[in-house]
């Protein structure tokens, strides 16, 4: 008994000191420039910490919204953690003066262009390629200006990368730069990255098994990769290969997956990487508890049905909270799924059900209206709701005139009057004023919401509220995140529920043996978000996913 004791001490020491030793090498490396690859959970922010302690002047960027809170409050006190827009935003503030961001400039240039110039452009992938050459941008300066001098979130950073790049003098230092999630960085992002470089240490980190943006923003793992090779010598390379985060299962499945996607002739580009399952007296327990990933095959249905069966049993040994993500392909099957769980009685699931939308809204432009009554952004924006198809393309055509008058100079009057009677309407709302119930449905209805549906939603919560309530008691306040996989990315839960894990979903080519990289990233974010166990749900009961069929069998419990 006491060896056995004295060889698990020294299992769980041996296990410690090698995390250290790769912790300490990253540390107490001189080099100024150094890349980590790290997989999910292997302890990126605590070698954060381990690098700007004692410093009084640190940056951390990256461009994941959820990361930035986490990491603020992680390293409270030690680094400004900010995106890499907002970080744009406040050095060009800073060297220019005051700065106004409209995200959804790009778009709105995008409709200019097809409207005035007959073409269709691009303007976020010339930004984000650092395009720099292309006679399309001096149109978008062009209407920028007009603009009242507002910025996007892609041409925000390409401005100060500009500015940094005519002004190396004011490039700002910092004791020390870290940059989160490299793997989804884009041209322009890496530019501004090499600037600050050469001023600050810097410390990039990621992992390219986790690549996600491709599509969305011209992102691509090749700059971690390049910058992680042994003929880049501008950087010094480390890796991070203990997860602390997943049970061993998880750890081994993901080391199948990458195994046959390898075998598949996929991830032909990889860092070759360990990661492994941190040998740790606790977590030893919970994967002793948690052996298997569970798979499941039920109709769409019958998901939510599934899921409270799950958590029934899971409550029934934790005797505790927990918390609990729910993964879905789409923010449809999100939807299915949470309001199946509301109507079980469940009442705290945190989910967005916002849409989308990449287009300015009529709300957008009266939103920048009530700040400032004249801006041409905002008039431009409400123009396109309020008129019809030939005035609105006439009024435009003027604003891109040699000496264009401002864009509330030019509207029809009565137009403008309608605007400016639900921008008071909008300002009573916002200062808590009485407002008569018709003129209030008639701006609900104009900006998409439908009072009817908003009085029926909360008429149904006050009859539910004093009526019975459904479900198991001991289940309702079980703390529930639903979440896209992009959406999931910085997230992490004790027990993870991956829904619709079917290859119509999980696989984006029509044929089904073509697997990309991208596709096999995708997985595995979804399945590294797991603390404990995770539950493989599909809704085909024709076909096994392929995924699951590269997990190795044995880390396999098939319910029903």
């Amino acid at each position: 008994m006491t060896q056995n004791l004295t060889n698990q001490k020294d299992k769980y020491g041996i296990a410690e000191d090698e995390s250290k030793k790769h912790t300490d090498a990253i540390v107490e490396s001189s080099s100024r420039k150094k890349v980590v690859v790290a997989g999910p959970g292997t302890g990126k922010t605590y070698l954060f910490k381990r690098i700007i302690e004692g410093k009084n002047n640190a940056l951390t960027l990256t461009f994941v919204n959820a990361l930035v809170e986490d990491l603020s409050l992680e390293l409270y006190g030690m680094s400004d953690v900010k995106t890499l827009h907002s970080f744009a935003r406040s050095t060009l503030g800073t060297a220019t003066g005051n700065v106004k961001v409209f995200p959804k400039l790009s778009e709105v240039v995008k409709e200019d262009a097809k409207i005035l110039l007959k073409k269709e452009i691009d303007f976020d992938f010339i930004f984000h390629n650092m395009d720099d050459g292309n006679e399309d941008i001096e149109f978008y300066k062009k209407r920028k200006n007009y603009y009242d001098k507002h910025y996007g979130y892609s041409d925000i950073i390409f401005a100060l990368v500009k500015y940094l790049e005519a002004n190396k003098g004011k490039v700002p230092a910092f004791d020390h730069v870290l940059v989160d999630e490299f793997q989804d960085f884009n041209k322009l992002e890496i530019a501004l990255i090499d600037l600050l470089s050469e001023k600050s240490p810097i410390l990039i980190a990621g992992d390219d098994d986790q690549a996600l943006y491709e599509d969305l923003k011209s992102a691509s793992p090749k700059h971690i990769r390049e910058r992680f090779s042994d003929s880049c010598t501008d950087y010094k390379s480390f890796s991070l290969p203990h997860c602390r985060r997943c049970t061993r299962t998880i750890v081994e499945a993901v080391n199948d997956i990458v195994s046959n996607a390898s075998k598949n002739g996929a991830v032909k580009e990889r860092i070759g990487k360990r990661y492994e399952y941190f040998d740790h007296k606790e977590k030893d327990v919970e994967s002793e508890k948690n052996p298997k990933i569970i798979y499941s095959q039920q109709f769409a249905r019958k998901i939510p049905w599934f899921i409270e069966k799950q958590l029934g049993e899971i409550a029934n040994e934790i005797k505790g909270k927990f918390s609990v993500l729910i993964i879905s392909p789409t923010k449809t099957q999100c939807r299915s799924t949470v309001e199946g769980l509301k109507k079980k009685g469940f009442s705290s699931i945190e989910w967005s059900d916002k849409k989308d939308d990449k287009e300015p809204t009529l709300l957008d432009g009266l939103k920048i209206l009530l700040d400032d009554e004249n801006s041409n952004l905002g008039w431009r924006i409400v123009s396109r709701f309020y008129l019809t198809e030939k005035d609105f393309v006439a009024l435009l055509t003027n604003s891109n005139s040699e000496n264009p008058k401002r864009f509330s100079e030019m509207i029809d009057s009565s137009k403008k009057k309608e605007v400016e009677s639900a921008l008071k309407i909008l300002r009573s709302v916002k200062n808590g004023k009485k407002i008569k119930e018709e003129k209030l449905d008639e701006v609900l209805r104009k900006v998409g919401f439908n009072p009817y549906d908003i009085a029926k939603e909360n008429l149904k919560e006050e009859i539910e509220f004093g009526s019975q309530r459904v479900g198991n008691p001991g289940l309702r306040k079980t703390q529930i995140k639903a979440t896209t996989i992009e959406s999931s990315k910085g997230l992490a839960a004790d027990y993870v529920f991956i829904t619709y894990f079917d290859d119509r979903y999980f696989i984006k080519d029509k044929d089904k043996t073509k697997i990309t990289d991208k596709d096999i990233c995708k997985f595995l974010v979804a399945l590294t978000r797991a603390r404990r166990k995770v539950f493989l749900i599909s809704s085909d009961d024709k076909k096994k996913p392929t995924f699951l069929n590269w997990i190795n069998s044995d880390r396999i419990e098939e319910v029903s």
